[in-house]
């Protein structure tokens, strides 16, 4: 009997090397990282520090040039290029500062294009896309174009959209990065309210104090390594001094 991984997202002595000329230059310069199911973690640091690279990294987006990630016990690098399309598409789910909602489908249309492309058959991707808008809040918003929608909305739709193929977890980059303080802290309780009541594991990147204060754990990364992990005090006081409470 096979016993499932222990973490969800596992990363071992990653390192990640791009070329500029002659030049190499390190993104990311060895990092240890496990996350496990359910849980909300943050990584927040300087532009520049590898943040984003690092969640590339994990969504499949890039491979490392050292060490190895694993997601559900899977190496990402033992996946052809074919099989790593796959992996995105059904087991991560993407959330971006500014949604990227494709304007001409409506915001059940967006929902249901992951699972079109996942080959799911028609009727269940309604129903399914329809139950997502529904746990999101926008039941009513489903027949809406996305410019019909506010920032926090669409954010909401794009959310929903992450969670189509039920994947084993969903990457943020800056997530509340274009939105008010109002729909920042709105956000933040749909992805609080989903992590309690579907288990869904999140990492974050972002500059936010508000979403790092949300955080189970939080990681400071700089120069491409992780410089600090916040402690349950340090994350209390992060939110206790957002300007948002």
């Amino acid at each position: 009997m096979s016993s499932e991984p222990k973490s969800v997202v596992e990363a071992v002595e990653v390192s990640k090397k791009y070329k500029r000329g002659k030049i190499s230059i390190p993104a990311v310069n060895g990092i240890d990282l496990t996350i496990g199911k359910g849980e909300i973690v943050g990584i927040t640091g300087p532009s520049g520090s590898g943040k984003s690279t690092l969640l590339n990294l994990i969504g499949g987006l890039d491979r490392p040039s050292n060490g190895k990630v694993l997601v559900d016990g899977v190496n990402l690098d033992d996946l052809s290029d074919a099989e790593l399309s796959n992996y995105r598409l059904k087991k991560i789910g993407f959330v971006f500062q500014f949604y990227n909602l494709i304007s001409t489908l409506t915001a059940l249309e967006n929902v249901e294009l992951p699972m079109s492309l996942a080959n799911v058959p028609n009727e269940e991707q309604r129903k399914r896309a329809l139950e997502l808008m529904s746990t999101v809040g926008l039941g009513m918003r489903a027949d809406h174009m996305p410019d019909e929608l506010s920032g926090g909305e669409q954010q909401r739709v794009a959310v929903a959209r992450a969670l189509a193929n039920n994947p084993s977890v969903i990457l943020g980059d800056e997530p509340t990065g274009d939105l008010d303080s109002k729909s920042a802290k709105a956000l933040m309780e749909l992805i609080k309210s989903l992590q309690k009541e579907r288990k869904t594991t999140f990492v974050l990147v972002t500059h936010d104090p508000l979403v790092v204060g949300q955080c189970h754990r939080a990681y400071s990364v700089r120069d491409g390594k992780i410089a600090h992990e916040l402690s349950g005090k340090e994350l209390g006081k992060i939110m206790a001094e957002s300007q948002f409470y």
